[in-house]
């Protein structure tokens, strides 16, 4: 065979590979694209939001929730910030169960704010469009003047500067102190649980010592970082563990929530509903009625099928079409499918496609 004769196979070989590839992004994408236009939830106000507006419930006390100042990960380079849907989801459950919120910071002040675009729904939006939420995130508490007994529970949001300026802060060590043996309510998301991990009690003993606590993973921080260790003071899974805790890993990116006594803690961003009204249980009362959002449905679907399998997770997608409940988020499904691509789970992958095609018919059926 001449050099131009496998030149032209190599280049028609090339170019078939490239439109093969080209043409399954195109079908792909279109898997993700809504049915019907998607409502501009960029001017979404808390007031539009039924769960906030409607059966207000008579006010019950102050939470204290509070945000990292930290705004770089260490000598890297890389950007940081409080993560915003973790405090804006908390802080509107704890708003719409009759709680006064406040924001607290360890320099006070505006700390920098994670906002990711793929993650907003219509709750951040309306925290973004609130001009009181905006004040208390723009002014936040110096937490060395926060009066801790003016609050019935704190809460700590996730981000990745807290692994800097959370763990040896006196002042966060002294009211979680005060507030777990006084039986206050103590939650934390992602990594907000770096809060707890140097907090020593007066007999000596590590808080966390026989503690079951969850976090950020080990395994989700090296899948987004890799360089995480030398990154970070330490792994948030492993420090936890390092104090005594028993620490509770659920599946990869997966809502997993520990509850040990006044202790709540949660794993990552789609815990945070979880953590927020887990609390509200634990002041004593029946959080409010609220509709799941699409994102808690497709964190479900996803569960479902890394522990009972496809025809499961398909099943339960079909029934939420079927019912009142609303639709999944495709691009959460997405997300994870490509997750699976990164750890070369290949039929994780493939199947994540499947549901993704099936959740766009059943769409499709209804429109």
């Amino acid at each position: 065979m001449s050099k131009r004769t496998i030149l032209k196979w190599f280049l028609i070989t090339t170019f078939s590979i490239t439109l093969a590839i080209a043409s399954f992004g195109y079908w792909f994408i279109s898997l993700l694209r809504p049915v019907a236009p998607r409502t501009n939830l960029e001017l979404v106000t808390p007031q539009q939001i039924p769960y906030l507006s409607q059966d207000s419930i008579p006010y019950r006390g102050k939470i204290l929730t509070v945000v990292t100042s930290c705004d770089s990960m260490g000598n890297s380079g890389k950007r940081t910030g409080y993560e915003l849907t973790e405090l804006s989801r908390a802080y509107y459950v704890f708003r719409a169960n009759g709680f006064e919120v406040d924001v607290a910071s360890p320099l006070g002040g505006e700390p920098a704010v994670i906002i990711d675009d793929d993650d907003m729904g219509i709750y951040d939006f309306a925290f973004l469009n609130d001009p009181i939420a905006q004040k208390k995130t723009q002014k936040t508490l110096p937490i060395s003047e926060v009066v801790a007994e003016d609050y019935r529970a704190i809460y700590f949001v996730g981000g990745k500067g807290a692994m800097y300026d959370f763990p040896d802060n006196e002042h966060i060590q002294s009211i979680v102190s005060n507030y777990y043996r006084s039986e206050k309510v103590i939650g934390a998301v992602c990594h907000g649980p770096a809060a707890l991990t140097h907090v020593t009690l007066p007999d000596g003993q590590p808080l966390l010592s026989n503690k079951r606590v969850s976090s950020f993973t080990n395994q989700e921080e090296l899948l987004l970082i890799p360089e995480a260790k030398d990154i970070f003071p330490f792994l948030l899974q492993s420090e936890l563990s390092q104090q005594g805790a028993v620490f509770q890993e659920g599946g990869l990116f997966h809502n997993q929530v520990s509850h040990d006594g006044n202790i709540i803690t949660g794993q990552n961003p789609w815990s945070t509903w979880t953590v927020a009204e887990t609390m509200i249980k634990q002041l004593g009362y029946a959080p409010k009625m609220r509709g799941q959002t699409g994102e808690e449905y497709s964190v479900e679907v996803v569960m479902l099928y890394d522990d009972e399998g496809y025809d499961k997770a398909k099943n339960v997608l079909a029934s939420y079409y079927k019912g009142d409940s609303g639709q999944p988020d495709r691009m959460l499904l997405a997300a994870h499918g490509i997750i699976a691509a990164m750890q070369w789970d290949l039929v994780k992958m493939i199947n994540m496609i499947r549901l993704i095609s099936y959740a766009k018919s059943l769409s499709e059926e209804l429109s």
